[in-house]
């Protein structure tokens, strides 16, 4: 067990020596549209009954930025490791496939945790926020991290430049994050929409984490939970795939 615990403190390492751009700067990023859409939106947007929207608002925000930073720690380290050449140094030693992606994910989850607890402490004092059912909070918040992870794992192997892996997130992450009921409820598109919506994973991960503090949201929280659970298995097993077979890294 030493080697992927190893591979896991040199990836979180990695994180935290620049933690000023890779903690502080996505929770500040978190506050400029808490206070942006808050200010502009509180007095004119009621998603549920006795919650004002800087409330709604606060768990997509924490949500957007623990996907959007567990998704870039798994992917950066690894385009970073292929450009850079010293990959090889990870391929010379003997770790499985299931110990790489252990590490990457993992470390990948602990990003996504910390930056959503700074952004969660950050914004806290803007609006009273109800831990209603917390366990669904941990649960969403572990399982979205880890599948994200995983999918910058896949990211980060495919890319071979760093502008094909700002494609990927610019094209792919961010529209899927932000059309993912961050700044709004489904209910208030047209039908067209909302039944799009319904085929979009990010959905699911948001609305699940913000039933955890409102008992309430969008869909049911266990199908959620199935529809997150299951994006996870598949993209898991393509990323294990992938490293087994040495995708792009063993030529």
């Amino acid at each position: 067990m030493s080697g992927w615990t190893t591979l896991f403190y040199k990836e979180v390492l990695r994180f935290w020596k620049v933690g000023f751009q890779t903690v502080a700067a996505p929770v500040m990023t978190a506050i400029l549209y808490l206070l942006i859409f808050g200010h502009v939106l509180e007095e004119h947007v009621q998603v549920y009954d006795g919650v004002g929207y800087t409330a709604f608002l606060l768990p997509g925000l924490i949500m957007m930025s623990l996907l959007q930073n567990a998704f870039a720690n798994s992917s950066s380290s690894l385009i970073q490791s292929k450009i850079m050449g010293n990959l090889v140094f990870i391929l010379l030693s003997p770790l499985s496939h299931r110990a790489w992606f252990l590490a990457y994910v993992a470390s990948s989850m602990v990003r996504g945790l910390v930056v959503g607890a700074g952004v969660l402490l950050a914004t806290c004092w803007t609006a009273q926020l109800s831990f209603a059912e917390p366990l669904w909070i941990l649960a969403f918040a572990l399982l979205g991290s880890a599948l994200l992870g995983s999918l910058g794992v896949i990211a980060g192997l495919w890319a071979e430049k760093f502008d094909q892996m700002a494609a990927f997130q610019n094209f792919v992450i961010m529209p899927m994050t932000f059309l993912s009921g961050v700044f709004y409820s489904i209910h208030s598109l047209p039908p067209f929409w909302q039944q799009l919506s319904r085929f979009n994973p990010f959905f699911y991960m948001i609305d699940g984490f913000r039933h955890g503090f409102f008992g309430r949201g969008d869909v049911s929280p266990w199908l959620s939970l199935g529809v997150v659970g299951g994006a996870f298995a598949l993209v898991a097993g393509l990323a294990l795939h992938l490293l087994k077979t040495g995708y792009k890294i063993r030529h």
